[in-house]
This record gives C-alpha cells, structure tokens and sequence, in this order.
C-alpha cells in the first residue's frame, strides 16, 4: 500500500513539474516560437499527464508515509523531476549529452545555476523560461509545492517537508502543516512579482524580468544573458536585485512575522542580524580593497558591485556583475570565505546556514568558558531560545558530514587530472548551490569541459547540498534498507 503511495505522490509531483512545461510551451508559443517549442515540450508534457491519470489508477487510499519512506519519496521525486526537466534541453538541438541536459536540470532545480551551455542568448525563449521556471519551483521547493495539494490526496506531509526543508527544524507557524506551505509559496509568489515589476521598471522586457525574477527569488543564479546582470548595464536593476538577494537568502518565517505585525520579534533575530552583518561587513571589506586600485571608477560604483557580488555569493545566488577572478586576491579570498556560510535557514539559499555556523560558534565559545570553570554550566542561546544538546550534535554531525562530503568530491574532480581550486570550488559551487567558483569554473566561464562522470558526480553533490545532506546520505546507509 506504502509503495503505491510513493508511486501516486511522485506521479502527482511530476504532473505538477510537466504543468509548468506546458505554460512554458504556451508562452513560447505566444512569442513566436511554436515549431521549436512544440517539438521540445510535447513529449515531457504528455508523459506527466499520462503519470497523473495512471496515479489516480493505482491509488486511492488516504495513507500516511512512514519516514523512511518520506526520506525515500524526496530524493526520488527530485531526481525523477530532473530527468523530466531534462528532456528539453536534450530534445532542443544543441548537441547535448544526456550528462548535459541531466547536468543543467539538476542545476536549475537545485537553484545552483552552474551550466554547461556556452551560448546562452542562442537557445529559444521557451527553454529560457523553463530554465528560469526550474530554478523557481526548486527555490521554494517542489515538495513543499507539492505538500500543498497533498489533503486533496489523502497523503501526510510532514515528513516529506522536514526532509526536504533547507534549515535545522521545520517552522510550521499555523496549525496544517499544508497551510504552512501555502502560506511560504504565497510570499515567495508575491516577492517574485513585486520584483518582476520594479526590474520592468528599470528598463527590462517583460520576459527578461520575469526570467530574472525567477531567478534571484530562488537564489539561484540562472540568466538569460551570457553577460549575467553584468549585460544590462544598469545600477537600478544592480541595487534592486542586490536588495531581493538579501530578501530571499532571508528565512521565510521572517518575512511572515513582519506581515503578521511581530517586527520587533523578527529584527531580534539573531541569524538574520548575523547575516545582515556579514553582509555588511564583507561589502565594505571588498569597497575599500576596490578603492584601492586607483580612481578609474567612483567609490559609489565600487560600492555597488561590492555589495551585489557580496550578495550574490552568500544567498548563493550566483550572479555576476563582472568577472571577480580579476579583482584582488584580498576581495577574492572574501569570496571564496562566503562560499562556506551560505544564508538563513528556511530561505531559498544553500550553502552550510547562518544559523548552523553561529549556533556552533556558540558552542565552541561555551567549550572554552567551561575550560576555565569545569564547574559551571553553560547553555547555548540562540534567539533567546535555548539549544538542546540534541540540536547542536545534529547541527555538529550535518556540518561535518558537508565538509567531509565537500572533500570527498574534491578528490573525485581532481582524479580527472584538475587542479586544486577548480576541483574544491567546483564542488563547494555544487554543494552550496552557488554556481560559479573559481579558476577553471569562474564567473565568465561554465562547467562544459567537464566530461560526462564529473558533471554526473556533480549533479549528485548539488542534490546532497540542496536536501541539507541527511536526506540524501541517509540513503546509502545499510540500515536505512533494513527491515
């Protein structure tokens, strides 16, 4: 009955997915482009409707998934959403392996935004938007987009949303949990078009802004330009975008208080004035580095790109302004920290979280007051909350689980004969859900050197790092498969 279930919710999932193909289709159509976009989108876009009918076959049953099978369901439904998603890049004409397309799915579902495609202004408007479109289904999360259809299926959520969600713990601030996950996707719907506008206000087409938008409020990185942002040239759209990076590298639970009128107790919060500082702080850091070079631009211009590649890298969003390999190795060096932190839990961003590197300083600042009095005993605050001893060895066990994983995959990558920096910022790229990193895979350059193994291992690392590491390596435990 179990296994059914499994079937029918990621029959359901992908039915969803091919739904979202299918206004891509439209839209290609309205512009202009309907050979093309026929050709690329009909064959996924019937398979998810063929899996949605032979679901309700199958299955009828109101059941609940047992965790095991939750953790299971997760992975499953993100994989098999990658290799639906893949079928457009594969069928669009470019040449591509099936390592490619699988590669640039996984990326844009995952929100990393590494591609492997070298002209990017050359493919159709369609695959541009579906490009776009997954990287916005995969910001928020297309289980918890999923979760909130899953009472008309009789199906219990929560499971699936703890094992997918991208933090330590899973607020749910209403009583249904499926009201919770209607309520994230209905502000992260709402920033997503508040964002469109103003972008369309600057000086973007309507297509470009909606692509854009798509992209920053997923945190991940994915343009319709070979340029980046860098392309339209513009400080408007450089601080707008700047602002709704730091906005969706924000936990959502935030942004919830703030509507509900409860600002004083969502300012108080300790992650996100953690993450505001280290913004600020790594911005100003790489201002006055800039400013240093010489009086070629003005201070308010090196200001600029400071605070929006600052922004870009630690909401692991991705985006670029200019190439930042040719900056100094000072500002480079800030970057590069960045890449470890990532932004808030509960946001679109990847990376290790705010939170989880703060909580552990605590602890280790804990560890060294109990060194100079064994006799005291000292708890761990955060938020005013106090941190039970089992949330900080999780927070310890998943933090060291991604830096061993971060290893790992670094060695893989330099097996294939690469050098230090590009195998360990291709992986933390990967892993973190960045994108770009450097030397061999900069800002200006793309991930198609790689041959098909590496991007197949790289597409499984930005799997692991997108479902938080748990949900992932638990699968390969023996007693994960234990009766």
């Amino acid at each position: 009955m179990e296994a059914r279930a499994l079937f029918r919710a990621i029959s359901v999932l992908l039915s969803i997915v091919a739904l979202f193909m299918l206004a891509c289709m439209l839209a290609g159509i309205f512009m202009g482009e309907a050979t093309a976009t026929i050709d690329i989108f009909t064959i996924p876009v019937v398979a998810g409707a063929f899996l949605f009918v032979l679901s309700l076959i199958v299955s009828s049953k109101s059941v609940e998934l047992s965790q095991r099978s939750g953790y299971l369901f997760v992975v499953l439904s993100w994989i098999a959403a990658a290799l639906l998603g893949a079928i457009p890049f594969y069928l669009a004409g470019f040449s591509l392996t099936p390592a490619d397309a699988f590669f640039e799915s996984m990326s844009g579902f995952t929100t990393t935004g590494s591609t492997i495609l070298t002209d990017i202004e050359a493919l159709p408007r369609s695959l541009l938007l579906w490009r776009a479109t997954t990287h916005w289904l995969g910001g928020m999360g297309i289980v918890v987009l999923t979760v909130a259809v899953f009472p008309l299926l009789g199906i219990s959520g929560r499971t699936l949303m703890e094992a997918e969600a991208p933090g330590p713990q899973v607020d749910k601030f209403t009583p249904r949990l499926s009201h919770t996950a209607s309520i994230l996707w209905l502000i992260y719907l709402c920033l997503t078009v508040i964002l469109t506008i103003l972008l369309m206000i600057g000086g973007m087409s309507w297509f470009d802004a909606v692509t854009h938008a798509f992209a920053t409020m997923a945190t991940g990185g994915i343009s319709t330009r070979n340029a980046s942002v860098g392309a339209f040239d513009s400080a408007f759209i450089q601080i707008v975008i700047t602002i709704f990076m730091i906005l969706a590298g924000t936990g959502f639970t935030i942004h919830w208080r703030m509507l509900t009128g409860k600002r004083k107790e969502a300012l108080k919060d300790h992650e996100w004035r953690v993450y505001i500082g280290i913004f600020a702080v790594s911005s100003i850091l790489i201002w006055i580095t800039l400013v240093r070079l010489g009086p070629d631009r003005l201070w308010t211009e090196n200001l600029r790109h400071a605070c929006f590649q600052v922004a870009s890298i630690l909401t692991t969003t991705g985006f670029a302004t200019e190439d930042y390999l040719l900056w100094p190795a000072f500002a480079q060096t800030v970057l590069f920290t960045l890449m470890f932190i990532g932004g808030c839990a509960g946001s679109t961003a990847g990376g290790i979280k705010v939170g989880r590197a703060y909580t552990l300083f605590k602890m280790a600042l804990s560890e060294m007051k109990y060194l100079l009095n064994p006799h005291a005993v000292y708890g761990i605050f955060v938020s005013g909350k106090y941190m039970h001893k089992k949330i900080v060895y999780d927070i310890a066990a998943m933090v060291y689980l991604f830096l061993g994983t971060a290893l790992l995959s670094t060695l893989v990558v330099s097996s294939a004969g690469y050098d230090i920096l590009t195998s360990l910022t291709a992986t933390l790229a990967a892993q973190g859900n960045i994108g770009p990193g450097f030397s061999l895979v900069g800002p200006a350059l793309n991930y198609a050197f790689f041959p098909g193994w590496i991007k197949c291992w790289l597409s499984f690392i930005m799997l692991v790092g997108r479902l938080e590491v748990y949900t992932v390596l638990v699968l390969l435990t023996r007693a994960f498969w234990k009766r």
